[in-house]
């Protein structure tokens, strides 16, 4: 039998533990914690600037935006029920010097609908697990006041 020793180190913060193995991070959020806050500290943690979140898991109240073009403001939902994440997905940049997750979201129900939408929040209720991979640059975003969002500004270093 052949084993394999990877360069592995195990991490700790505010509601999450990690792995990082080279240069991917493997990131379990408590039970009953906020994603966006346990992630948000795990990447000011860590020190990434920039990069991809991917995960899925449990939770049992979400709060989703979708953004209205005509008014350039997003409408929020909250939903207060145990839902899958079936899909979470999104990046890693910074606003005005500050770390910023973009996260978009499909959340199963009960009946085997789904939701979707931008994550403002959500409240894990069992497990959640997500793989970090980050990008060795600074990404920055800026508003574009004609949209009314914010996008890529990679004339920003």
């Amino acid at each position: 039998m052949m084993t394999l020793k990877l360069n592995a180190q195990n991490l700790q913060g505010k509601n999450w533990t990690a792995r990082k193995v080279e240069n991917t991070y493997v990131v379990s959020i408590a039970d009953k914690s906020g994603i966006v806050d346990a992630l948000t500290d795990f990447v000011v943690s860590q020190k990434i600037k920039a990069g991809q979140i991917v995960g899925l898991g449990a939770a049992n109240e979400a709060t989703l935006r979708f953004f209205n073009p005509e008014t350039k403001k997003y409408v929020d939902k909250t939903f207060r029920e145990q839902l899958e994440i079936t899909n979470l997905t999104g990046n890693i940049s910074e606003v005005e010097n500050k770390p910023v997750l973009h996260l978009h979201i499909t959340l199963g129900r009960d009946d085997y609908t789904a939701l979707a939408g931008h994550l403002l929040d959500a409240k894990i209720r069992g497990a959640a697990e997500f793989f970090v991979y980050p990008v060795d640059s600074r990404i920055v975003k800026t508003k574009n006041e004609e949209v009314g969002l914010n996008f890529y500004d990679f004339e920003k270093e």
